[in-house]
């Protein structure tokens, strides 16, 4: 029933109220990092599928930045411009850092006639900690515990890491959210570029009497930082964000959103030229 009311609303979507056809919305692109592990591929995937079965009438595209394919460079330059030049690049990524800020932005940049938006990373935001809640639920994490356990566990939350230091603002802010969902100290920690390393993060915690510490993973998708980060977890490590169906709902949030700002000045100058 929810998937019928869903597909009858897009469908009213697409009629203004003289009764005209609007033109359809801009493709979605997700931009995802890229893995040397196959199983990132498959996540991110499948995570592309969840998101086309929300909004089925919606293009949907995938594009790496590196190491996996389809490269966001050619997923961008597969884009019918003379037909419709506009897209919306949802980064696959957590933080501000040099991927949003420079990276995204220059490969739409480099497509010819492409006028492309580019969505704020997926982080912080509440659906971030809603997922990463239920991974830890899947771990073993007990939501329902007594004072003296309560006392004694802790979680430090692992992101891949960022010489940026906003990128390590957001990390914090998705810290501080998890914290107060779980009721317990969440110490943010990194598996490169920044301070402090996951197994610092767990030794600190432990000297301050936390000797249950759960790790929670604040990647996309498996991967190296991700597996080395929870081989240093001291009892219990919850799985990448993955497909959760949060994730997907948080895609099209940041689509809709990059849709409904004010069109960038430069983008309006093209659109008259």
């Amino acid at each position: 029933m929810n998937a019928i009311t869903s597909r009858l609303g897009h469908q009213l979507s697409l009629v203004a109220l003289d009764g005209t056809r609007r033109p359809p919305p801009p493709p979605l692109v997700l931009v995802a990092h890229g893995s040397r592990d196959p199983r990132a591929l498959g996540t991110v995937s499948t995570l592309v599928e969840r998101v086309r079965e929300l909004r089925p009438h919606l293009s949907v595209r995938l594009g790496h930045l590196e190491l996996d394919e389809p490269l966001l460079s050619a997923t961008l330059a597969s884009i019918d411009t003379a037909h419709d030049p506009r897209a919306v690049l949802v980064p696959l990524l957590l933080g501000r850092g040099h991927h949003v800020k420079r990276d995204v932005p220059d490969a739409a940049a480099a497509v010819p006639g492409l006028r492309a938006r580019v969505a704020a990373p997926l982080g912080p935001h509440p659906l971030l900690v809603e997922t990463l809640y239920a991974r830890l639920g899947e771990a073993g994490w007990r939501t329902r515990m007594s004072d003296a356990a309560r006392r004694a566990s802790g979680v430090v939350l692992a992101a891949a890491g960022s010489r940026d230091p906003e990128a390590a603002v957001d990390t914090r802010h998705t810290a501080r959210l998890l914290a107060e969902r779980l009721g317990v100290p969440v110490a943010a920690a990194y598996a490169s570029a920044a301070a402090p390393t996951v197994p610092a993060a767990v030794r600190a915690m432990a000297a301050r009497g936390r000797h249950r510490i759960a790790v929670a993973s604040y990647f996309t998708a498996p991967g190296r930082f991700a597996t080395a980060c929870a081989e240093a977890a001291p009892w219990i490590a919850a799985a990448p964000l993955g497909t959760h169906p949060a994730m997907a709902r948080l895609v099209l949030h940041r689509y809709d959103q990059a849709l409904a700002a004010p069109e960038p000045a430069a983008e309006r100058e093209l659109a008259t030229t």
